[in-house]
């Protein structure tokens, strides 16, 4: 198996969001996924909707 060598320019971050569903609720959760440890979540009901940031 080839190992992948392809670099990463982590000087751009890349963020992306996904509603995660569990049994109680949905949460919302963005993450910079360049980074170790950047994220955050909140429940899916509070989160902003497209309107809101208009």
């Amino acid at each position: 198996m080839a190992t992948d060598t392809t670099t990463v320019d982590v000087s751009a971050p890349e963020v992306m969001a996904s509603v995660d569903s569990t049994s109680h609720s949905e949460e919302l959760v963005i993450a910079d996924i360049t980074r170790d440890d950047a994220w955050l979540s909140l429940r899916a009901s509070d989160a902003p909707t497209l309107d809101d940031w208009r």
